[in-house]
């Protein structure tokens, strides 16, 4: 009986060891697994088929390169993580319940929870560490906050290549509907952009999603056209166009190397005029935040417009002036 015992829970043991290498995304041919689990092929035949029997669906194919994956199935089998990735899954989540995506906080808690209740006391404190001694410093301006039902909805737009209609709000804060290809979501800092091919105005667009609402039913699918530049280019782009209250095209007085060294690429592009000077083409939500990056880039610059950018660092150099007099 002790020894059926033991028998029973080293399968047991087996099975977990097994199932933990299939939940890796790749194929493991059965030698693979064998020599990983230091059993024969044949045993590692018949665990496969103990775990299909619990419902984990692992799927095989045939052939000199063929072997063994776990697939997707009803529900979802546990995950077996190991120490690295258990504090790993809890630091996003706990970062995920206090983020930018809108609707996620709860469900976040609450799967944090579940790993939390089951973690190693090891690991519990090491997790546990991090919250209590790290202390987050408030960001300088609220980020816009998207809907995760909204993310959800676009990326499988992307994904089935289905055409989509939604409701815009512009900088400006004129509404009017778009009806667009949707081509690929971009998390740029705080914010979300989706990058698609407006039908009405025959253009790749450049939108934030939080300005967004998606309108039902979804349309009808269609071929996927190629972006002409790499996507990021596509939305550094589209934010320097579109995306802000106030734009500025400003003349530094520095190579366009290092002005572009000196800038985050979020915060504008750079286009050189000559050896020695370029031009920044870049933008803000507010004055006063466009005026600490022009402030930032410790280079001689011009500014002829927007007027109230122009009347802004008029009032700072007063104000500055003032202040060391």
């Amino acid at each position: 009986m002790e020894r059926q015992s033991e028998k029973m829970l080293e399968t047991s043991a087996r099975l977990l060891r097994l199932l933990s290498l299939l939940q890796t995304p790749r194929d493991w041919t059965g030698t693979e697994l064998a020599e990983r689990l230091e059993v024969s092929s044949r045993t590692v035949r018949n665990d496969v088929e103990r775990l299909r029997a619990l419902g984990y669906p692992v799927n095989a194919t045939r052939g000199s390169v063929g072997g063994y994956r776990l697939g997707a199935g009803a529900d979802l089998p546990p995950l077996l993580l190991d120490d690295e990735e258990a504090v790993a899954v809890a630091i996003g989540l706990r970062t995920a319940a206090g983020g930018t995506i809108a609707g996620v906080e709860e469900t976040s808690l609450r799967a944090l929870a579940k790993l939390e209740q089951v973690l190693p006391s090891r690991l519990r404190r090491r997790v546990n560490a991090l919250q209590a001694y790290t202390v987050p410093v408030p960001r300088d301006e609220p980020g816009p906050r998207v809907d995760a039902k909204t993310l959800t909805v676009l990326t499988a737009c992307c994904r089935d290549h289905e055409v989509l209609r939604f409701g815009y709000r512009s900088h400006d804060g004129s509404e009017s509907v778009r009806k667009v290809e949707p081509y690929r979501l971009v998390n740029w800092g705080r914010r979300w952009y989706l990058v698609a091919w407006d039908l009405d105005r025959g253009d790749w667009r450049t939108y934030r999603v939080d300005r967004l609402n998606p309108r039902v039913p979804i349309g009808p699918r269609f071929t996927p056209r190629d972006l002409p530049e790499d996507v990021t280019d596509r939305v550094r782009r589209g934010v320097s166009s579109a995306a802000w209250r106030y734009r500025a095209d400003v003349v530094v007085h520095a190579p366009a190397e290092e002005v572009s060294a000196r800038i985050n690429p979020a915060v504008g592009t750079v286009e050189a005029i000559d050896a020695s000077s370029c031009v920044l083409h870049t933008g803000a939500d507010s004055i006063e935040t466009l005026a600490v990056h022009l402030g930032l880039l410790n280079h001689p610059f011009r500014v002829t417009e927007p007027p109230q950018l122009v009347d802004y660092l008029r009032t700072l150099a007063d104000r500055y002036r003032d202040a060391t007099g």
